[in-house]
């Protein structure tokens, strides 16, 4: 699934950032090598961050 079209960023590149330490979505995007542009897509790369984490 695509969580943010503006970066064509997929769910398993959040979950994997997350997995790698990330603990936010801005953390997450920089490991990525970018960053949120309209911002629509933050919440939702929020709430992955936080279903990885709290799976660790």
């Amino acid at each position: 699934m695509v969580v943010c079209v503006c970066n064509a960023i997929r769910e398993r590149d959040v979950r994997q950032a997350a997995r790698d330490g990330a603990v936010s979505a801005c953390q997450a995007y920089r490991a990525l090598g970018c960053q949120a542009k309209c911002g629509q897509c933050v919440p939702f790369a929020r709430a992955i961050i936080d279903q990885e984490r709290a799976a660790a």
